[in-house]
């Protein structure tokens, strides 16, 4: 059995028009050539697909099964052709990009949907994972791309564009003896545990780290439920507060006295300058850089 695109074709469209001259019509070609290209299917398929005793060719109980997997295989056709003629065209097989933890409750899905809207065959891969990672992911080629927090020394290898501000927040659970004191210093926050979000490497230093006791976690998710638990305080992104009203309830932003307790910082679409990028990726690129929002 050897069934091609231009069979199938044809006998979604005799099915659709009734006839293999108003099918010739529709496809461009002589009815004989239909009419030969169905008699071919039916022999591939040791099957008869139409009944042919009246003036026009009436579909079988066979056929009218087969029609709705015709028109789904065609799709899918239709749509390997495109993914192979993107490919063709500098499309990547696959699009990694890395999402700081941190930076969850910020807008990166709507801008992931944008990729997907303009190449709906790409396969994405989103990575999570704290800052340091996304550095070391980047820079493997694991992944092409990276949502990170600003930093203040860029390598000359990499290079960004600004997205958005994100803000972060000390907070310990309400029962912490941090939580009920009305103003606090360096000095009582390094004296007291910090639930850090950080690498699993342990030569990479976190950049938000202030306490000499420490416990570490690779995801803000499990350092907040360390933080509610009464076990440190830790800085948390302020959005993820807002989202979950249960979180507001049950954690206190610290008063620090010393600096403003509210980290604001950019987000950056972050890529390597040594690694070449498929069209995907430029698109995101190109897209952020049409879109930036306005620093407030």
């Amino acid at each position: 059995m050897n069934v091609n695109q231009e069979q199938l074709t044809i006998f979604k469209s005799v099915i659709e028009y009734g006839s293999f001259s108003a099918a010739a019509r529709h496809l461009g070609k002589v009815p004989s050539a239909v009419s030969m290209a169905i008699s071919n299917l039916e022999l591939d398929l040791n099957l008869q697909l139409f009944e042919r005793h009246g003036r026009e060719p009436t579909p079988t109980l066979a056929a009218e099964q087969l029609y709705h997997q015709a028109l789904q295989l065609l799709v899918e056709m239709q749509a390997w052709q495109q993914h192979a003629h993107a490919l063709s065209r500098g499309l990547e097989a696959e699009l990694n990009i890395v999402v700081v933890s941190e930076l969850q409750y910020s807008s990166w899905p709507t801008y992931i949907a944008q990729v997907a809207k303009a190449f709906p065959s790409l396969k994405i891969n989103i990575l999570n994972s704290p800052q340091e990672d996304a550095l070391r992911l980047l820079k493997t080629g694991r992944a092409q791309l990276a949502f990170m927090f600003e930093r203040e020394h860029l390598n000359s290898d990499e290079q960004f564009i600004e997205v958005e501000q994100q803000s972060l927040v000390a907070v310990a659970a309400k029962q912490h003896v941090l939580a009920q004191r009305s103003a606090i210093t360096l000095r009582d926050l390094q004296q007291h545990r910090q639930i850090v979000v950080a690498s699993r490497e342990r030569d990479l230093v976190p950049e938000l780290s202030f306490s000499t006791q420490a416990w570490h976690s690779d995801h803000h998710d499990s350092a907040c439920r360390l933080i509610l638990q009464g076990l440190g305080w830790g800085v948390l992104p302020l959005q993820m507060l807002k989202e979950n009203p249960y979180l507001a309830e049950q954690l206190q932003v610290l008063a620090i006295r010393d600096f403003t307790p509210q980290f604001t910082y950019f987000m950056d679409l972050v890529w390597r300058r040594d690694h070449a990028l498929g069209q995907a990726a430029q698109f995101l690129i190109q897209y952020l850089q049409n879109h930036r929002k306005n620093p407030v």
